[in-house]
């Protein structure tokens, strides 16, 4: 008996080896099971055996290549499967070992400096030794509240803190780096202190924290756990 097949001519012709990998990766998105794609593709090929031209049979090259193609898609079918399930365990481990963060505080790039006890911490990173580090506390209007002299500084990462406690306003407060050498402005990148409230995952399943003072951080941008 003959079977048939909407996508394999029912005319005596020898159906070329693309045929059955075609309609088995076409038919991939119905079913990601690998016995289900093999019990297909032994469908497929008993039905393009039935139809095949007997004055030209298919060789045992082309059955053996068509048997290779089934393990082979059902063989990344699995390898998929496998990095899919080590993804989500690194995600639940990586949720588990940031939970530890809670609490914790950390640096990050940024200029708007956290105020908690009467204490503001940061830091900056200098690209070369300077002469004269000045750290500027300002509110959001500009206004220099306090100037911070920590004097000459060899390059890298130098640590501060500012007493706020004589600061009665109710404005945020940013830290302006002033660094020179040689009378010249030096670059140097500022860091301010957050306290970890909570942790989670963002939409790529990579961990981020959320700040008591309301910013999302990735974990990413984290520059140093206090």
């Amino acid at each position: 008996m003959t079977t048939a097949l909407s996508n394999i001519s029912s005319s005596p012709l020898t159906a070329p080896s693309s045929t059955l990998s075609s309609a088995l990766m076409g038919n991939k998105t119905q079913s990601n099971d690998p016995a289900a794609m093999q019990d297909r593709f032994l469908k497929l090929l008993v039905a393009q055996m039935n139809n095949q031209d007997p004055m030209s049979p298919m060789d045992n090259a082309q059955l053996t290549s068509q048997m290779a193609q089934i393990n082979t898609v059902s063989g990344i079918q699995e390898l998929n499967q496998a990095v899919n399930n080590i993804s989500s365990q690194f995600g639940a481990m990586q949720m588990l070992q940031g939970s530890s963060l809670i609490g914790r505080d950390v640096m990050y790039a940024g200029n708007q400096l956290n105020v908690q006890n009467g204490v503001a911490k940061g830091a900056v990173d200098l690209a070369a030794a300077v002469e004269d580090l000045k750290i500027q506390i300002t509110n959001s209007a500009g206004t220099v509240l306090d100037t911070l002299a920590l004097g000459a500084k060899s390059a890298g990462r130098t640590n501060f803190s500012w007493n706020a406690s004589s600061y009665n306003g109710s404005d945020n407060v940013y830290m302006k780096v002033v660094a020179t050498a040689g009378g010249k402005p030096m670059d140097a990148t500022g860091y301010v202190a957050g306290t970890v409230k909570s942790v989670g995952s963002d939409t790529k399943g990579a961990l981020s924290l959320q700040l008591q003072n309301g910013k999302q951080l990735s974990y990413s941008d984290v520059q140093a756990i206090l």
